[in-house]
């Protein structure tokens, strides 16, 4: 064996901030459930670990200890002289602006959820079986809506609708929406609040999501022009809508070219299927970068299994890549597919029959 000790230095550098980073996780997820960092926001100035605790109702000693762990993390800043943290434009905009797209918790959320399956996943290895999603922890299904729900509220209406092939018209004059792995409803929500005129239908198999996207369309005021059902990607109801979209989970299906023909049928002939997938390149080497990395992890832990617990189980991965997703729409049925915008966590899709 022949260690460069330059190379060896630099690997064991990354180990060091890669576990410190897995081990600050859990403390992020305390920051955002007691309401930590907005606490901080709104004291509007420098606190002391007692200030804090007396704030949030919450013990010193571990305010303290948390505290230094903010602050070596570069989550907060800290004032030597005073004893005091505080919190810059930039740590407050990505620690507590929900509305934000850089809004940062709630991937903290999906990540120490989905930790809790290795036990499990660690056994599919061997076995080959997969894990649904519903046998997550349920703060996984939290997570998920707060990881991507800022970056649908920042370029959903205002972006990706208005790339799609006359979408936006339709909608504004009432259209017909299927939003199909809706989730908790976040996206369905979203177009719902921008199209009044339009009629929104969110499917999703997984029951106790689908419970909790009704209770949020009731909060945000829609619920009379958005219906939620437990249906999946080749079972939901309805036909000629103007507009199916899949947002983050075609990956994630077992049979994603059943789903494509079953999304082809349930349109009109001149619809449109949105899909928003993760950004990734066709060739494994192209997401090998600190993108591809979460992805890549999130699929191993999340999607793969996800399924692989379903019928066929093609397991494409969160990294499947535009060529593989083409693939799985022609088979489908569809004459075309397009990329009609993307950001840097995602490729947007558009599909026509």
């Amino acid at each position: 064996m022949n260690i460069n000790e330059e190379k060896l230095h630099n690997l064991l550098g990354k180990f060091v901030g890669d576990l410190g980073a897995t081990m600050s996780a859990g403390t992020i997820v305390i920051g955002e459930k007691l309401g930590l960092y907005k606490a901080m926001r709104d004291a509007g100035r420098a606190v002391t670990s007692a200030e804090l605790a007396e704030k949030t109702d919450t013990n010193e000693r571990y305010i303290r200890e948390w505290l230094n762990t903010q602050a070596a993390s570069g989550y907060v800043e800290y004032d030597a002289e005073s004893k005091s943290y505080y919190m810059t434009d930039e740590q407050t905009f990505v620690m507590t602006d929900e509305s934000s797209a850089a809004y940062l918790p709630g991937a903290f959320i999906l990540a120490t959820s989905a930790l809790q399956a290795t036990p499990k996943v660690t056994e599919r290895f061997k076995t080959g079986e997969g894990l649904g999603w519903h046998e997550h922890d349920a703060g996984l299904f939290c997570g998920t809506e707060l990881f991507f729900r800022p970056g649908y509220g920042a370029h959903l209406v205002s972006d990706w609708i208005p790339a799609l092939t006359g979408i936006e018209e339709k909608l504004k004059a009432g259209g017909k929406v299927a939003d199909v792995g809706c989730g908790h409803g976040a996206s369905t929500i979203l177009m719902a609040k921008a199209f009044p005129n339009s009629e929104f239908y969110g499917f999703d198999y997984h029951d106790k999501s689908i419970e909790t996207a009704r209770r949020k369309a009731v909060e945000a005021g829609v619920a009379d022009r958005v219906t939620f059902a437990v249906a999946n990607s080749k079972n939901y109801p309805g036909e000629d809508y103007d507009l199916v979209a899949t947002f983050d989970c075609l990956h994630d299906m077992g049979d994603p070219v059943g789903a494509s023909e079953y999304i082809r049928k349930s349109m009109n002939e001149d619809g449109s299927w949105l899909i928003v997938e993760p950004f990734a390149g066709d060739k494994p080497e192209s997401n090998h970068n600190p993108i591809g990395r979460i992805f890549y992890s999130a699929s191993t832990l999340i999607c793969t299994p996800a399924s692989l617990d379903q019928e066929v189980g093609l397991a494409l991965g969160a990294q499947a890549g535009e060529e593989q997703l083409r693939k799985v729409v022609t088979e489908g049925g569809f004459s075309s597919l397009r990329r009609a915008t993307e950001t840097p966590f995602n490729i947007i899709l558009e599909a026509k029959p």
